[in-house]
């Protein structure tokens, strides 16, 4: 096949899939044009999940007339005029290849104006293919508007996920801007629905108790700290707010959104002894460092930088970020009730299922000390007594003996005798077996009771996260809660199952989001199963909380009576058996090991 030019249509197409590559980049792309035009406010409406509209309004300083065909030209930008300005750019776009790319696979409309002009002028681009410019009314800033995207490669219209899944990636882009630049007023709607508004006023906090809710945004822990033209600020998560993945993990570079993999790192060293594993904080950062020490010119979407000192910017994000916990952050002690012969005094329970009661400082210490409730596993150097007595029959693998409790040990694990030896149970573990298969049976006979609260919890998401709870109301409600949705991203919790009884509701609905990947199939096509497993984990007893002899002792026989008691929904074992023979062996009893 002979080598030949392609056409400007092609290359074009080319182009976009490294720029355009879902309705999100659309957004983003025109949010950092709109920054860069000086803008104080910012409105964002899409429809369809942005496959039909995309349109972002904003007050900046506008495009002359006369530049505005040349603005969706490729390769045709004002931030930058040669290559040494490669090493020193203060701006978020810089290529010139944005507005070209989208025109390219959509119907784009740019409507401008400059304060300078009486008139706005009006450009529409179809599939690359530029119009003439019209002469319209428009206020001062800039309009831009598209259309059925990728309406000329539906190939690529294949690769866009579910609706909710691509709302989402929205909503969390938009939410990252709005923290990073809390001096503009950001404005989100999906159809008719406002799904977020900030106030423009500096104040990030407030943006914070907008996204996720006043407790949560009391709870973070500031991050300000300067050295050798290095500047850190933010906000960080204190040990005890978590998430199960790094999604929420947001850093700024120089005003830049970047999805850099050392910073995440040095912020997780920060947090090294301090966090379970598995568990990720909730970050918001923006790094300011000199534009000739960072290179931004290394990813077509510029979702990536590299840094000209790595080891000193890794090692100051470390330090700054630990600083902050250190301060806010007490330092821990080991409980006297672990030791000493006094059985702590039981206080008022306020966990769920049984009437769990928690010793008082118990929050203090949960994360010192505390195995990983996800990474737990079975000690492999004991196995079960071939050499029982006669007249006992092991247990089956699915089943265990009636167990004569001992006692607890660290706030964790509950130790027990049975005929065939020790065990040792993970409290949470087994609470959550309890609990996940108490629902389930409620479930089958259709039967599960609901209580309703004395005062309506209500609960603030994150916007991404609340569209996905919305479609998952029906499910909800299936299962004994009562929820409606109580304004902007925000739910009022009326009543929870008896069996959830004292749980948190805010835990509750988390659970059902917070752990889904994007690409996973969208919350309502998951089998009911996994997410009441999912509810049960987040409401389970905690390992670190202490438990009544009584507590221990329900939980027990709670756990016999489970038809599937060794592991968790999980499954991660419930119990460790140390079989007599196995502990004769280890005492020297029966020869040498």
């Amino acid at each position: 096949m002979p080598i030949r030019l392609l056409s400007s249509e092609v290359s074009s197409q080319i182009a976009a899939g490294e720029v355009v590559e879902r309705p999100a980049s659309v957004v983003k792309e025109l949010v950092e044009n709109a920054l860069d035009a000086g803008a104080k406010s910012v409105s964002i409406s899409i429809a369809d999940a942005g496959r039909t509209l995309v349109e972002v309004a904003d007050d900046g300083c506008g495009i002359p007339a006369d530049e505005l065909e040349l603005a969706a030209a490729r390769h045709a930008t004002s931030k930058l005029t040669q290559a040494d300005d490669l090493f020193h750019i203060q701006t978020l776009g810089f290529r010139g290849e944005a507005l070209a790319s989208i025109g390219s696979v959509s119907h784009m409309t740019i409507i401008s104006r400059v304060a300078s002009a009486k008139e706005g002028a009006r450009l529409k681009v179809d599939g690359g293919i530029a119009g003439k410019v019209e002469k319209v009314g428009a206020p001062v800033g800039t309009v831009l508007r598209v259309e059925n995207l990728f309406y000329n490669v539906p190939a690529r219209l294949k690769f866009l996920k579910a609706d909710v899944t691509e709302r989402r990636a929205i909503d969390a882009l938009v939410t990252r801007y709005a923290l990073a630049y809390p001096n503009v007023r950001f404005k989100v709607t999906d159809g008719k629905q406002v799904t977020l508004q900030t106030a423009g006023d500096s104040d990030r906090r407030a943006i914070l108790a907008a996204l996720y809710g006043v407790d949560v945004a009391k709870q973070m822990l500031e991050v300000m700290d300067m050295e050798d033209g290095l500047s850190l600020m933010g906000f960080i998560s204190p040990t005890s707010l978590t998430r199960s993945n790094r999604k929420e993990i947001t850093f700024f570079v120089n005003g830049r959104w970047v999805q850099e993999f050392s910073l995440t790192t040095a912020l997780l060293q920060a947090y090294h002894t301090l966090l379970m594993v598995g568990r990720y904080p909730l970050t918001a950062l923006f790094l300011d460092i000199t534009p000739e020490d960072v290179d931004v010119n290394v990813h077509p979407t510029k979702a990536e930088v590299r840094f000209r000192s790595q080891d000193k910017v890794f090692s100051f994000v470390q330090r700054a970020a630990r600083k902050a916990l250190l301060a806010y952050t007490p330092v821990a002690s080991v409980s006297p009730q672990l030791w000493g012969g006094a059985r702590p005094v039981a206080t008022e329970g306020r966990e769920i299922g049984i009437d769990w009661s928690i010793a008082h400082d118990e929050m203090q210490n949960a994360e010192v000390g505390m195995q990983n409730e996800e990474d737990q596993s079975p000690i492999t150097n004991y196995q079960p007594s071939n050499l029982q007595p006669s007249n006992i029959q092991p247990p089956t693998f699915n089943a265990v003996p009636l167990l004569r409790l001992i006692g607890q040990i660290g706030s964790t694990y509950i130790v027990a005798e049975g005929p065939d030896g020790l065990y040792l149970i993970d409290q949470h573990a087994a609470h959550e077996r309890v609990l996940f298969e108490k629902l389930m049976a409620q479930h089958d006979k259709k039967s599960i009771p609901s209580q309703a609260l004395l005062a309506p919890e209500v609960v603030t998401l994150p916007p991404q996260s609340a569209k996905a709870l919305t479609g998952q109301l029906p499910f909800l409600n299936h299962f004994g809660f009562e929820v409606e949705e109580f304004g902007t991203n925000t739910f009022q919790v009326r009543a929870m199952p008896v069996l959830f009884s004292g749980g948190d509701p805010a835990t509750a609905l988390r659970a059902l989001v917070e752990d889904f990947e994007e690409d996973e199939t969208p919350l309502q096509t998951e089998l009911e199963a996994k997410l009441a497993a999912r509810v049960c984990k987040r409401l389970a007893v905690k390992g670190g909380q202490t438990l009544t002899i009584e507590e221990q002792r329900a939980l027990l026989n709670d756990l016999e009576a489970c038809n599937s008691p060794r592991t968790c929904p999980h499954g991660r074992p419930t119990m460790i058996h140390l079989s007599v023979d196995a502990l004769e062996r280890q005492f020297g009893r029966r020869g040498a090991r």
